[in-house]
């Protein structure tokens, strides 16, 4: 996070608006082409600009951050370091990601820092675009709150991202580098207080009409979903119920009953997704996830995760691909299918599947535990598994919530790391990860930070 670098993060943001301006971003209308130089303040006089800015936010986010179904985003990384999949990177530059799957991170391990680093510069120009938008004397009222409300929403949700995987962090609130560069790190009960409040705002700022029909602009549900995670950390279930049932009654999401067409971007059970940067190219999903040959690629599925299974679940069948060669088997990810053209596809980032698990969750922690089942049986039942139903108990109830969610969410988002941890399992890895210790259910800060801004000593315990 080299935060006196700052001026270069706005000045790449800059280019990247004229950029996407030139390419005609987004579909936006067409422009007279801009000169050469274009301020910051002048980006935010009027609303294509201003857009131009988000989307270079958001082609960023696609691209390489904790959301990026890529090989340095949440779902590649978390997944391995968990027990979900098997690295098979070799050596060289990537043995950062390796280092990880065995559990032999330290301070200076490469994919930790591009996890980290990728995720700040976000952070800074989610911040420069609120303070533009709150500066602007231009920008009519509803797009100023739009504007804003969406990027305060994406720096809360990498926030979120980085406090579940570093513990506490420093958060830096402005573009101001002789604040930022002295930051120290702010305490995780600080933090999640502070994330409630920004995606509260968020949500009063955003409206439940998606600006793109594709979805690939957060609304106002996304930022009530955040604010229900962040309710869960903090063990509220009440009021996680409370903004997980905002969304569960929004006309907006049909839960999408065919296996199939789960991953399909059209689906309007997708609360949000990203979009490729250029037409029908396939997602980061699959050129990270797929193989073919002799050997696997950089990632293939955990035996531990395959068993938890049955052998009807339509998920194994549908989402999750054999590989033999001989006498090896491995299995792939199958969940995006495109590999070449791809019209149908973008990378999604929320799903109700995920309201409907957390608000089982949430009920269950609760004691309701009746009404926990049907939100369980969703999935189930869509797996062509049989209803859980009767009387059972609230520890037979969380115990399918957590295996509900490995097999619905593997390999996206990081989800088997948070659960478990939310859960207070991630010790469980032990039986399936010979390396695993306590203190890794936090990564070490990187070694780079600490020695550009010793205010976020002392390191990570273990580390």
């Amino acid at each position: 996070m080299k935060l006196c670098r700052i001026i270069d993060i706005i000045n790449m943001l800059v280019v990247g608006i004229v950029l996407y301006l030139l390419m005609g971003c987004e579909n936006m209308l067409e422009v007279d082409t801009p000169s050469n130089q274009l301020d910051a303040g002048q980006v935010f006089e009027n609303v294509q600009t201003a857009n131009a800015a988000l989307a270079g936010l958001y082609a960023n986010i696609w691209d390489n951050s904790p959301l990026s179904g890529g090989s340095q985003g949440s779902g590649a990384l978390l997944g391995s370091y968990t027990d979900d999949q098997v690295c098979y990177y070799s050596s060289g530059e990537t043995s950062g990601a390796l280092d990880l799957y065995n559990n032999l991170q330290i301070a200076s391990n490469s994919a930790v820092y591009m996890y980290w680093s990728s995720a700040y510069k976000e952070v800074y120009m989610a911040n420069a675009i609120i303070e533009g938008a709150e500066k602007s004397k231009s920008l009519p009222e509803a797009e100023k709150n739009r504007i804003k409300g969406e990027a305060l929403l994406i720096r809360s949700i990498l926030f979120f991202y980085l406090q579940n995987v570093f513990g506490n962090i420093p958060m830096p609130l402005t573009t101001d580098y002789k604040i930022n560069q002295f930051l120290s790190k702010t305490p995780s009960v600080e933090i999640l207080s502070r994330l409630e409040s920004d995606f509260r705002e968020s949500a009063n700022l955003l409206s439940d009409q998606y600006r793109s029909a594709e979805r690939i602009f957060p609304n106002r549900k996304v930022a009530q979903l955040m604010l229900g995670k962040t309710y869960m950390l903090e063990g509220k279930w009440n009021e996680a119920e409370g903004a997980l049932k905002t969304i569960v009654s929004s006309p907006l999401y049909i839960f999408e009953q065919d296996i199939t067409k789960v991953f399909q971007k059209s689906g309007t059970h997708i609360l949000w997704q990203l979009k490729p940067k250029n037409t029908n190219d396939p997602t980061l999903e699959v050129q990270t996830y797929y193989f073919s040959g002799a050997s696997p690629g950089l990632y293939a599925l955990n035996n531990d995760l395959i068993g938890s299974f049955s052998a009807f679940d339509k998920r194994r069948q549908n989402w999750i691909a054999p590989v033999t060669v001989g006498q090896n088997t491995w299995y792939r990810a199958d969940k995006y299918k495109n590999r070449a053209a791809n019209p149908t596809e973008y990378s999604v980032v929320f799903r109700m599947e995920e309201v409907y698990l957390n608000l089982a969750e949430s009920l269950a922690r609760q004691n309701k535990l009746s009404q926990a089942l049907p939100y369980i049986n969703y999935t189930r039942l869509r797996a062509g598994l049989s209803a859980l139903t009767g009387m059972v108990s609230q520890q037979t109830v969380l115990e399918e919530v957590l295996l509900e969610n490995r097999r619905e969410f593997f390999c996206e988002m990081g989800h088997r790391f948070m659960d478990l941890k939310r859960f207070g399992r991630l010790s469980t890895l032990t039986a399936v990860k010979p390396n695993w210790k306590e203190y890794h259910h936090q990564w070490p800060i990187p070694q780079k930070e600490l020695l550009l801004n010793p205010n976020l000593k002392p390191q990570n315990n273990g580390y």
